[in-house]
């Protein structure tokens, strides 16, 4: 996998409304999948496709406790979609037109 196709996992996890409201309610803290499951009100089938999505991101990271899940926000993988926004929206030279109208 390329740096590129990396890189565009991790905006495809922004770009659901319902996996911008799994990292809303991460943001207290760890969530169990049950908890999830209650405040979204989705089937667990989408819910398990929201979080592979978030997982292979790296934005968020599960634990298996029991039949269950927990999942919080992964730190690294955080701050490098941070990184990332910031670096792909750094204006890095001169785009004046050089044509005369």
């Amino acid at each position: 996998m390329t740096e590129d196709e990396k890189n565009a996992r991790i905006f495809k996890a922004f770009c659901d409304s319902n996996r911008l409201k799994i990292l809303g309610l991460l943001q207290s803290g760890e969530k169990c999948a049950c908890k999830l499951l209650e405040e979204l009100n989705i089937g667990q089938p989408t819910l398990s496709h929201h979080m592979k999505v978030l997982c292979d991101a790296e934005i968020v990271a599960g634990r298996k406790e029991g039949k269950w899940t927990y999942y919080s926000f992964n730190p690294e993988g955080v701050n490098h979609a941070k990184e990332l926004l910031n670096q792909i929206t750094t204006v890095t030279g001169s785009t004046q037109c050089s044509r005369n109208y």
